[in-house]
This record gives structure tokens, C-alpha cells and sequence, in this order.
């Protein structure tokens, strides 16, 4: 329908143009033919001004139109961002959620674990005591005596496994030290043999050790902290394997691992270590956040596809300890990947799990690749670094090591260190960790840490107790084997309770 302003305007048009024609054919004497052309020109003249005035007011009203429609569109855009946002953050906030209950279940899982073993030892002990008891008492009052000698000041316990609640009678609940005299013969007849270890049994005997020690979960290991140079505060652990004969001797894993290897233990063994290093890791961190433990593998461990997907099954239940828990590999291995064993190690970096590599006999290292394949750390004997024959044999000066290693993301560890001197040699290098018996040699957690906490702090070196007198100057997997104190219980938790009842 048409306005009625715009007809009032049409209308005023026509009666000015009339008026015009009017006042032009009265006043000026011009002929009536003149004067309307003279009033229909004027009549189109103000009806084209009033279209261009029509035009160019609607023009600014659209404009003005698209400029609001930009302005509600702005506002929209700002509101479903802040809806993005506060939906992020509550998604966030369920994924910390569900992370906090998944560590806490798997806490309650680990103490109900704890429990079922402590009860099981509880009713092996038992069984044990009634036993010995009708079978007449005098292997109980001799076995104290015998064993009250070996207790040294050094606490050889593994604070890691659950003890019997009596643990004084327990060494003489296995009569085979004293009851078996036959395979003493067996070890005169093997002395020229040159297959021996330095305890003084060979390989036949320490294989049917080795078989004893996994089945009576007697591998234990000790810890080694790794310091910051030159503040020497310590920073991480190294897990270092040991195995404790029928007599609780210590036996040093460089005198079992290649026999392991040979029989296909070592998938056992590696699947004891991991969950005890887990388990100290777990402890550790109750004070500190920022500790970390290595734990070595063995090449056939990442080369079995059976072993190795248990391993996987584990840490993908602990994929929450990724950034602490580090994952030693030898230089050997890595030089000597196959594909199988390539894509184990995949697998590994893919869930966030960081390996080192130790064993370095050569400086010759590509650091790309190694990045590539997640290595954050390299351990390199402070011996070799020091040596100056390796900066003509390698392609880097052992210098410029660290630098370099660090443009990829991987920390040069220094160990095997001694002396004071190679200390102070080494800061000149830009090492930033060091590793070594001048620091601190492997040891076993004390009780009473193990019963708080189940570890220590990183930054308290001095609870973990042991003897640094007895110590060989090689590295930890290497020291040699002593005799332990009788074994301690760890208290925790639940554990604790059930002792007490």
C-alpha cells in the first residue's frame, strides 16, 4: 500500500509545477503551450530529486541494518566462545576427576594386593611353625645362633615385599642350609671346573638359585640416586637388581643376568623389577613430584612378544607414572633394534614412557634418532668422557656432548664417578648429572621409610642407609654380594593392620 506521505508529496509536486505554469503564463505573458512544457519540466525534476533522495535514504538504512547484523553477530560469536570455554573447563575438570579416582583405585588395589600377600606369608609361616613344632623344636633354637653373627649395622632388607609377621623365626622355617649337606661334593667336584661364579658356584647351581629366588620372590633391588652437578642434590633413582640366596646372600646381577638370559627368566625377572620400582616410585612421590626412577630391560624382555605384553599390560595400568618412571635400555640394544623390538618401543613412547640408554661404550651417537625415539637420557661412564683418545675417535669432542644432546632434549648423565677431580673435570664439560659411589652407593630403603612412606624423598640422599665401606668401586648393578640382616616388615596401611591382629 502506498504511504500517504507519498502521495501528500506527489500531490505538493504537481501543485508547485501547476503554480509555476500559472504564474509563468499570467505574469511573464508566455503562451499556454510554453508554460505547461515549462510546469511538466519542472514536475520531473522534482519527481527525479525526490527519487535520488528516496534512493540514498534507503541506501543509509541498509548500511545501518548490515552494521547492526554485524554487531549481533559479534555478540554471538563472543557468547559461543565463552560456552566453548566453560564447556573446556568443565571437561577438564571431569578428566581430573576421573585421573583421581583412577590413582586412588589403583592405590586401594595395590593395598588389597599388599593384604592377600601378607595374609598368604601369614598362613605359610603358620603352617611352617606347626610343622616344626610336631616335628620336635631343636632346628628353631639352633637356627637363631647361627644367624646371630651375620647381623651387621647394614639393613639388606628389600622394603618393597611384604614380610611374615614374625620375622626372626622365619629363617628357620627352610631347613636347607643345615639339612642338605649334598651339594657340598657337588662343589669340590666343580672347582676345576672354569664355568664359576664368584660365589663360588657355577652355572648349574646358580640357575637352580636363580629358579628358587622367582618363586620364593626373592629379588630384590636397591636404589642408587643420580645428583645435580655441582648442587649434588639428588634428582633420580636408579633401580639396581639384586638376589638373595637360601642363606639371604646377596648375589650382584652381573653374575646372574646372562644365565637369566639364557634360560628365559629375565622376562620374569624384568616383571618383579618393574612392579617394585612402580611401587617406589609411588612412595617417592608422596613428597616430591619431581623424583624419578630408571629401571633397566633387558633386550630379550623387549624382543619377547609374551613377556612384553605383560610389561605393556602393567604400565598401561600405570600410564599416570609415565613422566617419572624410565625405562634403561643398553647401547647394544638400541644399536641392534629389530623390527619387532622397533615397534615395542613404540609402543612404549606413544603412552608418554622416556627410556635411557647406559652400557655406552662409544661416543659415536646420533641424538636425532634417538629423540626421535623417545630417549631423554644418556648415561656415559665419566671414564670415557674423560678420556682424550675419544675426541679423535668420536665425531663429536666429549665437550660439546652435553650442548649438543641438548638441542634434542636429552640430558648427558656422568657414571661411574669416583673422585673428586672428576667432578670438577666434568663441570667443565656442561655436565649436568652425575651418578657414582663418591655420591652414593646402592642401597636398600630403611624400614622405617618404608613403613612411612615406602620410600624417600629425592632430596634426602641420607635415608637410604647402607655400607659405603664394602662398596667396589664399579657400578651399581656390579657391587658385590654380602650378607643381610634378618628381614624387616613394611608397614602399611592395611598391612599394618592386619600385623597387628
Amino acid at each position: 500500500m502506498i504511504r500517504i506521505s507519498t502521495i501528500f508529496i506527489a500531490f505538493c509536486m504537481v501543485l508547485v509545477a501547476a503554480s509555476l505554469g500559472l504564474v509563468l503564463y499570467a505574469v511573464a505573458g508566455i503562451s499556454g503551450t510554453e508554460s505547461a512544457i515549462v510546469a511538466l519540466t519542472a514536475l520531473t525534476f522534482l519527481i527525479l530529486y525526490n527519487a535520488v533522495s528516496m534512493r540514498l535514504r534507503d541506501r543509509s538504512d541498509v548500511g545501518g541494518q548490515i552494521a547492526d547484523l554485524s554487531r549481533g553477530t559479534a555478540d554471538l560469536a563472543r557468547q559461543v566462545a565463552e560456552f566453548g570455554r566453560r564447556l573446556a573447563a568443565i571437561e577438564g575438570r571431569i578428566a581430573s576427576s576421573n585421573s583421581t579416582n583412577s590413582d586412588r583405585i589403583q592405590s586401594v588395589v595395590g593395598e588389597i594386593n599388599e593384604l592377600g600377600g601378607l595374609v598368604r606369608q601369614l598362613a605359610t609361616t603358620v603352617s611352617a611353625h606347626e610343622d616344626l613344632l610336631a616335628g620336635g623344636a631343636p632346628t628353631p633354637a639352633s637356627a637363631p645362633a647361627a644367624r646371630s653373627e651375620p647381623e651387621a649395622p647394614i639393613d639388606l632388607v628389600a622394603p618393597f615385599e611384604e614380610r611374615p609377621a614374625a620375622p626372626p623365626p622365619l629363617p628357620a622355617a627352610p631347613p636347607a642350609p643345615l639339612a642338605q649337606p649334598r651339594p657340598a661334593p657337588a662343589v669340590q667336584t666343580q672347582t676345576a671346573n672354569p664355568v664359576q661364579t664368584a660365589t663360588g658356584r657355577n652355572q648349574t647351581q646358580l640357575l637352580a638359585t636363580l629358579r628358587n629366588a622367582i618363586d620364593e620372590n626373592r629379588i630384590d633391588i636397591f636404589l642408587q640416586p643420580m645428583v645435580t652437578l655441582p648442587q649434588r642434590k639428588v634428582r633420580f633413582y636408579e633401580a639396581v637388581t639384586r638376589m638373595r640366596d637360601e642363606r639371604d646372600q646377596l648375589i650382584a646381577a652381573e653374575e646372574f643376568i646372562s644365565i637369566a638370559e639364557a634360560s628365559g627368566l629375565i622376562g620374569r625377572i624384568d616383571n618383579m623389577v618393574m612392579l617394585r620400582c612402580v611401587q617406589v616410585l609411588r612412595r617417592l612421590m608422596v613428597r616430591n613430584k619431581d623424583v624419578g626412577v630408571f629401571c633397566n630391560v633387558a633386550a630379550s624382555t623387549l624382543g619377547n612378544s609374551t613377556t612384553f605384553a605383560q610389561c605393556l599390560d602393567f604400565l598401561e595400568a600405570n600410564r599416570a607414572l609415565a613422566p617419572s618412571l624410565v625405562l634403561e635400555f643398553k647401547q647394544s640394544t638400541f644399536r641392534n633394534l629389530g623390527p619387532a623390538e622397533t615397534e615395542n618401543l613404540a609402543a612404549l613412547a606413544q603412552r608418554g614412557f622416556r627410556f635411557s640408554i647406559d652400557h655406552v661404550t662409544d661416543l659415536r651417537i646420533e641424538p636425532r634418532e634417538l629423540a626421535d625415539r623417545g630417549v631423554r637420557f644418556i648415561k656415559v661412564p665419566a671414564a670415557l668422557l674423560l678420556d682424550p683418545k675419544q675426541a679423535s675417535a668420536s665425531d663429536i669432542h666429549p665437550s660439546d656432548l652435553s650442548d649438543l644432546l641438548g638441542r634434542f632434549g636429552i640430558d648427558l648423565i656422568a657414571e661411574r664417578i669416583e673422585g673428586e677431580r672428576a667432578v670438577i673435570d666434568l663441570l667443565d664439560y656442561d655436565v649436568r648429572f652425575g651418578q657414582g659411589f663418591l655420591f652414593a652407593p646402592p642401597r636398600p630403603l630403611r624400614p622405617e621409610g618404608a613403613s612411612a612412606t615406602g620410600g624417600t624423598a629425592p632430596n634426602q640422599a641420607q635415608d637410604i642407609q647402607g655400607s659405603n665401606g664394602s662398596a667396589s668401586p664399579s657400578q651399581g648393578t656390579t657391587s658385590g654380594a654380602t650378607s643381610a640382616a634378618p628381614p624387616a616388615q613394611r608397614i602399611t596401611g592395611n598391612a599394618a593392620l592386619a600385623r597387628r591382629i
